[in-house]
């Protein structure tokens, strides 16, 4: 596969206060940012190859109407049976390709300066399956964070959805090293840093559809 996971997000209430439960396990939350145009916010936690990040509305009437309002980001975070999902792919180091990994379109966020926008699975519109972007720049073209980042490394990423797969995006991205989507009666998703080494499980519903295993 040309592309690698970079992070994932969770759509979740705004502010994101159920990211403190990571905190009360000891890890450490790295800057949080806004995205102008797309109406949102965020909360970090990075680690050795990746991030988890907490993602909430925090302007609808700037995610409905601006440059990110075909992402749906207002609608699904009202629908309790959408996807809270997102999974952001970058090409790996040694891909020159062109070539997009899904069927998709192409997003340019006010944040970024053109052309280096995001291509977007074309399953956004089906709200039961988690959103995909692939950044095809190995540059972005803006500062990129160097935060304090957590020593563990994200080693496996397992996404559930009730969907099935109707664009066939969905199959296309779990090729992916360390990401496999499967189907299931609910959404959750399940995060395991170094492969379990210290044994610890923390299932943090109901409060999010998150398990994080380490």
């Amino acid at each position: 596969m040309n592309m690698t996971l970079d992070h994932v997000f969770i759509l979740v209430e705004p502010d994101a206060r159920v990211a403190d439960r990571l905190l009360e396990q000891g890890f450490r939350e790295g800057s949080r940012n806004t995205h102008p145009g797309q109406g949102t916010a965020n909360r970090r936690f990075f680690f050795a190859n990746g991030m988890v990040e907490f993602l909430w509305v925090r302007d609808a009437h700037e995610a409905n109407t601006g440059p990110g309002r075909n992402l749906h980001f207002s609608e699904r975070a009202t629908d309790p049976t959408a996807s809270p999902f997102g999974i952001i792919f970058v090409p790996c180091k040694d891909n020159a390709s062109p070539d997009m990994p899904f069927p998709g379109w192409h997003y340019q966020p006010d944040y970024f300066p053109l052309p280096t926008g995001f291509h977007v699975g074309a399953n956004s519109e089906n709200y039961l399956e988690p959103l995909c972007f692939y950044f095809p720049f190995h540059n972005p073209g803006v500062p990129l964070p160097q935060p304090e980042r957590n020593s563990q490394r994200i080693t496996e990423v397992v996404i559930s959805t009730p969907s099935i797969d109707t664009d066939g995006v969905l199959a296309l991205a779990s090729r992916c090293d360390r990401l496999s989507i499967q189907s299931a009666c609910e959404h959750l998703m399940e995060i395991t840093l170094e492969h379990r080494a210290l044994g610890h499980t923390q299932d943090f519903r109901p409060a999010m559809p998150l398990i994080l295993h380490w």
